[in-house]
């Protein structure tokens, strides 16, 4: 996947640490783990990291400009420890001056100390202090906390993550039970308020509740400064949950606000004169239409010169998308015979059915779209748009597509240009939306990921704002970058979308078309969301980075941003995000209390599971029974976690339900499963944010 951040690790300075094996192997030959960080390095690329070596020379503004996050292991005099032999223990100040000068134009820096650091006769301590943070010359010993009965193997005592307070909060220590400084020292801090204190000694150490790992913000920066060395080295890294801890410190040093990575390939279709040209000519049209899409007479005149201006667009802009050859042809012949028939109900079957994004799914191609059409969850009317459309087709995506997750119809894109209709909630570009003489065979559906990317990143901010959620470094990587905030939607976006239709469906309302009581919907997008976080758990493991994103998005748009958006009438989105946090919240994975939201993030991916297998359990028992049995299992699955209102005829059981399906139907209460005391204060709260950002793109994040 693309490069989360660039990881430079400094073995210039005479370091006891090395990230290549073969050097590890000279410093320490009959134990290289003793001096390695090959495993540290690996599992920052295995987490999608890029990860480089400065091995000689001195650290410049140059070196430096290569890196988004520069560590800085342990080093050393050769009296003390073997060494990479490179160079001295001693920053020059220049050196000092650069790196200083680096994190506060948005760098970062970890700096692994060690105890008795003054004894190496290095400059980490004056590295450190440059940020308000002093390495004290100590060992720490622990005879209570403890760890294989080693009492200078201290088992740290995390912090409590601070609560929001006007900004994001991070939890360093999220998914990490229990970790190990080996031979510690300790940290003192300046400035309290310019630092924060992630973990300390216990109270029964020596010293006392002393800092052990400290977080500092300069400038544009970030600044972490673990007082051992030990912990991340090869025969360390694997004790307890140390991997997870090195792994949350430096995603937590590399996070900042990234404007998306965008296309690779851009024809430039919006920065033609002639898409300006048709977006006015289209702006105009529009107004002059009937909700069916239909022009009364007395617009005719205006309307034709308007087609005759945007068909002359189309044609001037076509040979700039040569795959799209057949379809814009289609599209001008389309316009023209609207025209010619009295710009009544408007038919543009044939130039939909010469339309085919699935077949040129190009990282960064470009698609001109023009169609009289309605715009899901936004214009219901059909009027005419014209959108721009830019795949998002990565390597590591398609590779998966076209081995896991077959699915050819699915095409992952981002806005490059769009008229007013979807200047509104709506992310999707479907067949049937166009207006057509009749429904045209499915074989493409496109997802706006940038948009659901930016709408996800900004709502999910405020709501960790307002609930004072802290949360974990990679959760706060992925609202900080819109980039890697659409890669990891487009891989929901397809594992979601096959999973329709696959599987024991009894009674899928989206495939087969029928009326259904909107909870039945509610279920089906849920058992694809849980069905797809179920295959993100097993393809982490896999090596790809992105499995993570995807499990933290689904958590945050199903827990915040889908329950507070649209109307409470038969709202199936929300509901299928209620469900999730009444299970969640019974299984103590969410807690609130004192008015903070917890998340213990260790318990969600079990519990979320275990609510997916209880969602197919579900589905397998339908089989068995009669449509309105279906209907009633399913009410009282989720009355089982969502309290449905007390006025509810379904709550009542299937004796107060009238025996026709249609009447049972009509039975159902608009708001069946009213938001419980918790959403209702968020939803008001979100509510600015959640119109702020409805029609919003990758580009405005």
């Amino acid at each position: 996947m693309r490069v989360v951040a660039r990881i430079l690790f400094d073995e210039s300075h005479r370091q006891a640490w090395s990230t290549r094996p073969e050097v590890a192997s000279r410093m320490r030959p009959g134990n290289p783990a003793d001096c390695g960080l090959v495993e540290a390095a690996r599992t920052l690329h295995d987490n999608g990291f890029a990860v480089a070596v400065h091995a000689t020379g001195p650290l410049s503004p140059d070196v430096l400009a290569s890196a988004d996050v520069l560590v800085v292991p342990h080093c050393s005099t050769d009296e003390w420890e073997a060494t990479t032999g490179e160079g001295s223990p001693v920053y020059e100040a220049t050196e000092i001056d650069a790196i200083e000068a680096f994190v506060h134009a948005g760098g970062g820096l970890v700096v692994l100390a060690e105890t008795e650091q003054p004894k190496y006769g290095n400059s980490l301590a004056a590295i450190a202090a440059r940020f308000g943070i002093g390495i004290d010359n100590a060992t720490v010993q622990d005879p209570a906390h403890r760890f294989k009965d080693v009492s200078t193997w201290v088992l740290v005592d995390p912090a409590p993550p601070p609560a929001g307070d006007g900004g994001l909060a991070a939890d360093v220590f999220a998914r990490v039970a229990a970790a190990c400084f080996y031979r510690a020292g300790v940290l003192t801090v300046a400035d309290a308020a310019a630092a924060t204190v992630f973990a300390r000694t216990h109270a029964s150490a020596t010293p006392p509740r002393a800092p052990l790992l400290v977080g500092a913000r300069a400038g544009a920066g970030r600044v972490v400064i673990a007082a051992d060395s030990d912990f991340v080295g090869d025969d360390s890294i694997v004790d307890l949950d140390n991997r997870s801890l090195w792994l949350n410190i430096v995603t937590w040093a590399a996070v900042r606000d990234r404007q998306p990575g965008g296309a690779t390939c851009r024809t430039g279709l919006t920065a033609r004169p002639e898409w300006q040209d048709l977006i006015r000519a289209v702006e105009e049209i529009r107004p002059l239409q009937d909700a069916d899409g239909a022009i009364a007479p007395r617009h005719h005149a205006r309307a034709a010169d308007l087609v005759g201006e945007i068909t002359r667009a189309i044609t001037t802009l076509a040979p700039a998308v040569p795959h799209q050859a057949r379809h814009l042809t289609a599209t001008v012949v389309d316009f023209e015979a609207w025209a010619r028939s009295g710009f009544g109900r408007p038919d543009f079957l044939d130039a939909l059915l010469e339309f085919h994004p699935e077949r040129t799914r190009r990282h960064g191609i470009e698609h001109l779209v023009v169609f009289p059409m309605v715009t899901q969850n936004g214009n219901l009317n059909r009027n005419v748009e014209a959108v721009v459309t830019r795949t998002v087709w990565p390597e590591w995506i398609a590779d998966l597509e076209a081995s896991d997750y077959p699915h050819p119809a699915f095409v992952p894109v981002e806005f490059a240009g769009f008229t007013s209709g979807y200047d509104t909630h709506s992310a999707v570009l479907f067949p049937e939306t166009v207006a057509a003489r009749e429904t045209a065979r499915f074989t493409w559906g496109a997802i706006f990921c940038d948009r659901e990317a930016a709408r996800c990143r900004r709502v999910t901010r405020e709501a960790a704002r307002i609930l004072r959620l802290a949360l974990p470094p990679d959760a706060e990587m992925l609202l900080a970058d819109q980039g890697l905030a659409q890669e990891t939607f487009a891989l929901w976006d397809l594992v979601h979308d096959r999973t329709h239709g696959r599987g024991e469906l009894p009674f899928d309302p989206f495939m087969i078309r029928q009326r259904q009581p909107f909870w039945m919907y509610a279920l089906e997008e849920l058992r694809c969301d849980l069905t797809t976080f179920r295959e993100m758990v097993a393809l982490e493991p896999r090596g790809v980075p992105a499995a993570r994103h995807v499990r933290t998005a689904i958590l945050c748009d199903r827990l915040f941003r889908f329950p507070t958006t649209g109307d409470r009438v038969r709202n199936y989105d929300g509901l299928a995000g209620q469900i999730l946090f009444a299970w969640l919240h019974r299984r103590r994975a969410v807690r609130w209390a004192d008015n903070v939201l917890a998340i213990d993030w260790r318990s969600v991916d079990p519990a979320v599971v275990e609510l997916c297998d209880q969602v197919e359990s579900l589905y397998r028992a339908g089989i068995e029974r009669s449509r309105i049995g279906h209907w009633l299992a399913a009410h009282e699955f989720v009355a089982g976690l969502v309290p449905p209102h007390p006025a509810s005829t379904w709550a009542r059981g299937g004796a107060a339900l009238p025996a026709d399906p249609r009447a049972a139907i009509d039975a159902v209460l608009p708001d069946e499963f009213p938001l419980s005391v918790f959403y209702e204060p968020l939803r008001r709260r979100l509510g600015p944010v959640i119109e702020s950002a409805r029609g919003i793109t990758g580009v405005a994040a």
